[in-house]
């Protein structure tokens, strides 16, 4: 790449992340905005992912141990929710189950959140599960916390449960579903759970798919809920890295042009009618494009992404959450600066996509695995 700004961005990117881990190994979504000094498990995966690509084996296994002692203290509670919800999963109520966001210390916020989300769950047995692969690491240390994981998947899956965007949580989202599915899929390999549960595994993670393709499609592509005909820049995730219809699949192709021409004029927004902090662009979701159409074989466009995220560094090259110069809904923005203040910045997710895209276009001179 002859772009300059890069290979500092990239150890920019690495010392934010870093200085954003907790010692119990926690990555705080943000560490200067106070709403978003908590950890969730789907922005620490995908960091942790992020991480372990760049060669940064310690961080991404202090994550997974992080995750781990969170499922592991709640043994009991995930068994009796288990247990409840094998004989009616409506019996559960809403504010029982597990939180998507903890403290650093591993504990509940103690503020009102949009806590019920499973796709952080699954997306955690993902990462643990590439990063395996990738460094030839032993996951017995993490085995307990990622077995009561599938346990709870497998019971709750089908549960409407709030989105990425902590919106809809009366609805059931594809891209959702595609990271516990895809996380199912990986936990259904591993020696180190029994067989009985490997193969639950297996058979929720096909009844997932066998159900988005029933109720999650619209005109042959992706949609943003059941029952919508709308599209979500969080659906390119179904596709990479989840693989829930791989490149080049019909579904596959038809979602990522739909995103493309609705959602990503240079960067990449959210959905259409986005009002937070007016809907601006996001980073993360350039990086998500970028990451795609790199391991498509498009690497021009894959390169403009990653032009675009750089020219949003400010002066110590941080990356924000998301940039509101051409924003959707510009008129809403001064009430989210009234009540939380400027949107955040550094985004440790955004650092971490903008890493896994510069990996996947061998920017960062470590091998692309």
């Amino acid at each position: 790449m002859n772009n300059p700004i890069h290979a500092p961005l990239i150890s920019r990117s690495i010392e934010v992340i870093k200085d954003g881990q907790a010692a119990t190994g926690a990555y705080l979504a943000s560490p200067t905005f106070p709403t978003y000094q908590y950890s969730w498990f789907r922005d620490g995966a995908f960091i942790a992912d992020a991480m372990s690509r760049v060669g940064e084996i310690a961080s991404a296994e202090a994550f997974f141990g992080w995750c781990d002692r969170i499922l592991t203290d709640r043994r009991d509670q995930i068994l009796d929710l288990v247990a409840r919800g094998e004989r009616d999963v409506e019996d559960v109520a809403l504010t029982e189950h597990l939180h998507t966001r903890y403290t650093i210390d591993g504990e509940e916020s103690g503020t009102e959140w949009q806590d019920f989300q499973l796709d952080g769950y699954g997306t955690w047995l993902w990462a643990l599960d590439q990063h395996s692969i990738r460094h030839g690491r032993d996951r017995t240390a993490f085995a307990e916390g990622a077995a009561l994981t599938v346990r709870y998947l497998c019971v709750f899956w089908a549960s409407p449960f709030y989105d990425w965007w902590e919106e809809n949580g009366h609805r059931r989202h594809p891209s959702s579903l595609a990271p516990i599915r895809r996380g199912l899929l990986a936990a259904s390999g591993w020696e180190e759970l029994d067989d009985d549960l490997r193969m639950r595994a297996a058979v929720v993670a096909q009844q997932i798919a066998d159900l988005v393709a029933e109720e999650g499609l619209h005109d042959g592509h992706l949609t943003k809920y059941f029952g919508s005909d709308q599209v979500d820049a969080s659906l390119i995730a179904c596709i990479t890295p989840f693989e829930l219809y791989p490149m080049g699949d019909p579904v596959a192709t038809a979602t990522i042009e739909r995103i493309e021409r609705e959602l990503a004029p240079a960067g990449v927004y959210r959905f259409l009618d986005d009002t937070y902090y007016g809907g601006g662009e996001w980073i993360l979701l350039a990086g998500f494009l970028g990451w795609h159409y790199s391991e498509a074989g498009n690497v021009g466009r894959a390169r403009e992404l990653a032009d675009w995220i750089a020219a949003q560094a400010d002066a110590s090259l941080n990356l924000p959450e998301q940039v509101d110069t051409h924003a959707l809904h510009p008129e809403r923005i001064a009430e989210w600066v009234e009540r939380w203040g400027p949107s955040a910045s550094p985004l440790l997710w955004s650092h971490a996509m903008y890493l896994t895209l510069a990996t996947s276009l061998r920017m960062t001179g470590v091998p692309h695995r």
